[in-house]
């Protein structure tokens, strides 16, 4: 298997933590490992049967290339021994109840981005009375779906300067894409709603966003990584937090700031998770590219109408 799609993170797509403590608890179980719990031991267990491990000793030598932590072979049989067969064949069920088309479908994760974001272009208030922005300036802006492969608007809606980005965000999104988007659009009630209408994203997050029981990922050590932090979490406060855990990808920039995304893709590297996000570069290209060759003050109409119809056809 490549080294690009761990089979860990394969795994978690198919079954996540949460949903393997829920079997653990109806089997009557009592996890008593902090770090090593069943969650752990299944992930071992998955690629041992993967990469077809001689031995409780291999998982020493293998265990940390395939992303897991380092353990004592000791502790792996030990674990292994403990835990009642029953649980897995729970777990067996759960994964088979979920291999239907509808799941296949789902594991077909796009690959296209599609970056979303927009750009405000501001005259005098005389040139435009009709779209007021503040102080003395007049302004339109352009929400835009942009196709990164294709290196192409799909959509665009135009609006008055004080239009806020989030609404208008929802109606660009779809699901043939990944969506890739800024802190506009970083809200915690339409993360959960993404997750559930299976809308894959990666989204930046603002810094003041609260990360709430964080548990970390494991992820194959990259040299030189800008990854700095994956885990899966809860994001919010107590009076409003996200009902999902999401993953949120830490890394830095070219300036050593730290940025923070959260995305539902589970099947990716961190390293590509932050890459994706780097390529909502080629949306501010874009724009740059609008804001020279198309430029209000030089438009023969200045009514609502003939402004929209300019920036409608780019």
């Amino acid at each position: 298997m490549k080294k690009i799609t761990p089979f860990t993170n394969i795994v978690q797509t198919l079954l996540s933590e949460e949903e393997v403590q829920s079997v653990v608890q109806s089997v009557g179980y009592h996890d008593k490992g902090k770090k090593f719990t069943v969650y752990t031991l299944l992930q071992f267990l998955t690629n041992a049967a993967a990469g077809q491990w001689e031995s409780y000793r291999a998982v020493t030598d293998k265990a940390t290339l395939c992303g897991l932590p380092s353990v004592n072979y000791s502790t792996f049989s030990k674990k292994a021994a403990d835990v009642p067969f029953e649980v897995f064949k729970r777990l067996f069920e759960v994964v088979a109840a979920k291999c239907n088309r509808s799941t296949r479908r789902k594991l077909r994760i796009p690959s296209a981005l599609l970056l979303v974001d927009s750009t405000t272009v501001t005259v005098g208030q005389t040139r435009l009375p009709w779209a007021v922005f503040h102080g003395k300036r007049s302004g339109v802006k352009l929400h835009v779906a942009y196709d990164a492969s294709a290196n192409l608007p799909t959509k665009v809606i135009e609006t008055v300067a004080t239009k806020h980005d989030g609404p208008l965000g929802e109606k660009l999104a779809n699901p043939d894409f990944i969506m890739v988007e800024d802190r506009a659009y970083g809200k915690i009630e339409r993360f959960d709603r993404y997750a559930a209408e299976h809308q894959y994203f990666v989204i930046r997050i603002k810094e003041n966003m609260t990360i709430t029981t964080p548990r970390s990922l494991q992820r194959q050590v990259v040299e030189r990584s800008n990854v700095t932090r994956d885990i899966t979490c809860k994001l919010g406060t107590e009076q409003c937090r996200s009902e999902k855990r999401h993953r949120v990808v830490f890394f830095q920039d070219d300036h050593g700031n730290e940025i923070r995304v959260a995305t539902n893709l589970l099947h990716l590297s961190a390293e590509q998770i932050a890459a994706i996000y780097k390529a909502r570069w080629g949306i501010e290209v874009f724009f740059r590219w609008v804001k020279q060759h198309l430029n209000v003050s030089t438009l023969f109409g200045t009514t609502q109408n003939a402004v929209y119809d300019s920036y409608s056809r780019p």
